[in-house]
């Protein structure tokens, strides 16, 4: 079949606070490549311990936000627990591929989980950043005004 996807769950995760087109590219690359898309949402209490910020839109506002995408088959609140421990994640949300971005590639906690999934035939697919756009940015830029 032409429409077959390379993976049957996909899984991503992060904060996505004041959703942007980067968010966009990156969940719609995520879907290009699997049947179902579970998009593991950071709680507050993560972005407010881990990242040490105050996050723009709550988590229940940004559960809605995904929610409504059609790219988004699934969205699930993630713990602190389940985003900085992939292989957790990985037994609760049952994917078979994780899409994370770049700039972990190479990283000794990534080599390390590429290793365990390898072992459980499980892939993790690095997707480029948009350039020139982020929500740290976003914010920066608004306080011009």
């Amino acid at each position: 079949m032409e429409n077959e996807k390379k993976y049957k769950i996909g899984f991503t995760c992060g904060v996505f606070d004041l959703f942007h087109v980067g968010h966009l590219n990156l969940l719609e690359n995520c879907k290009k490549q699997c049947e179902t898309l579970i998009v593991g949402l950071c709680t507050d209490e993560y972005v407010e311990k881990v990242k040490h910020k105050d996050p723009v839109f709550s988590q229940e506002e940004r559960f809605r936000i995904l929610s409504a995408l059609k790219m988004v088959d699934r969205v699930e609140y993630v713990s602190i627990e389940e985003v900085t421990d992939k292989e957790l994640a990985q037994r609760i949300f049952g994917f078979d591929v994780l899409f994370s971005g770049d700039d972990w590639k190479d990283t000794d906690r990534y080599l390390k989980t590429e290793k365990e999934f390898a072992k459980i035939g499980v892939s993790i697919e690095y997707l480029p950043y948009t350039k020139g756009i982020s929500t740290t940015s976003i914010k920066e830029s608004l306080k011009q005004y």
